[in-house]
């Protein structure tokens, strides 16, 4: 427990403020670390001069304003595309082809925690690239409503783009000015956006690749522990899980899963 000596800010005062956050959004804050957590949002609080946990709640209820940034602040939003260029060749040169030998009419792909879009549109790239004429079905989720929107209208950044290649880019994106590109037609129809909460919502099955990078950063051991027992199972036989570099599945055997190359484990084939 994170001890707080300052007032309208007590572990009693967080646990209630915690409870109150579960109702309003989803979130249970039980599921992350709670002194990284803590920390953030004592940091808002002291941003919008708000001095107690109760006064907080009481904001973000009437302000929707607020609300949008405070959930966009406990989630991970930081993402660019075919970021980690090295785990995206594996990807590409290896797994996917592997994927494709075993599933000739098309893959279906799950970027888990998906944030504003570069991963599940990076993947939609990759698929038209490698397999243009199969049918593919991508899946993005994330629990912030905000960057789905962001998402879904696809502009990005000349510098959230470093890693695509100027074939790619001409090919995939529709130049905007200002350094902005938006993402074509044929890449965005690829894929279904969705709102799920990976800690409460049910999982789809016979799933072939699922994506999950860089999201479970701030998740206790408990979160994560039942998050990839949920990943192997919504896996078909041979499917295949990619995580974060600095996320490494330590326990990997004990899910069930082996472990292929860094940042790639698969569910066994039957």
């Amino acid at each position: 427990m994170v001890l707080s000596s300052v007032p309208g800010r007590s572990d009693r005062e967080y646990e209630e403020f915690m409870n109150a956050i579960y109702r309003l959004t989803g979130l249970d804050l039980h599921n992350y670390k709670e002194r990284q957590m803590r920390r953030r949002i004592n940091g808002l609080m002291d941003l919008l001069g708000v001095e107690s946990y109760a006064e907080y709640i009481a904001l973000l209820r009437r302000d929707p304003e607020k609300y949008d940034q405070f959930v966009k602040r406990l989630t991970i939003n930081v993402s660019e595309f075919f970021r980690n260029p090295e785990r995206w060749e594996d990807l590409e040169r290896r797994f996917i082809p592997q994927l494709l030998e075993e599933r000739s009419q098309g893959l279906k792909l799950w970027s888990a925690g998906c944030s504003n879009g570069p991963e599940p549109y990076s993947l939609a790239i990759m698929m038209l690239d490698l397999a243009p004429d199969k049918k593919h079905r991508i899946l993005a989720t994330d629990v912030d409503k905000v960057v789905l929107g962001q998402a879904i209208e696809g502009v990005y950044t000349i510098q959230q783009l470093r890693h695509v290649s100027p074939a790619r880019l001409k090919r995939y994106f529709e130049p905007l000015g200002d350094e902005k590109y938006r993402v074509k037609p044929e890449v965005k129809n690829m894929i279904t956006f969705k709102r799920h909460n990976l800690l409460t919502d049910p999982f789809e099955q016979d799933i072939d690749l699922i994506l999950c990078r860089n999201v479970v950063i701030y998740f206790t051991e408990e979160a994560k522990h039942t998050l990839y027992q949920k990943f192997f199972a919504a896996l078909r036989p041979g499917g295949m899980l990619m995580v974060g570099g600095t996320e490494p599945l330590l326990r990997y055997r004990e899910y069930g899963f082996e472990s292929l190359e860094t940042s790639f484990y698969r569910k066994p084939k039957e």
